[in-house]
């Protein structure tokens, strides 16, 4: 974990319930976790779910009419758990953009994406 997220992860949390002004302290558990990387991601959903799909791209050829993505993880979340890490994104990115200028969101260079038929 990064030092940026290992500072993030370390921070402590209010509570949604409970006394007013009680603070819960959250203890991250690290120990179990895992790394992947992932280029690709998509997500689909439904009323009481919302699936985050992430994969890889391995296409080095601009000009495919095919591009196969394999998968490799399937995260699922709670609408509510889903909303508050749309939050944490978008911080995030905000962040990110403001140190190292604004990112592009469309297709990346190079993949061979069209949408002009």
């Amino acid at each position: 974990m990064s030092s940026e997220a290992r500072k993030a992860a370390g921070k402590t949390g209010t509570g949604g319930a409970g006394e007013a002004g009680a603070r819960l302290r959250v203890k991250w558990d690290d120990a179990n976790m895992r790394s992947v990387y992932a280029n690709v991601c998509n997500a689909v959903s439904t009323r009481e779910e919302v699936v985050l799909l992430f994969g890889l791209n391995q296409s080095w050829h601009g000009g495919q009419k095919d591009v196969t993505v394999q998968l490799t993880d399937r995260i699922i979340l709670s609408p509510h758990a889903a909303k508050r890490l749309q939050v944490l994104l978008t911080q995030l990115i905000k962040q990110h953009e403001e140190r190292f200028g604004l990112l592009d969101a469309g297709a990346p260079r190079g993949t061979g994406n069209r949408t002009d038929g």
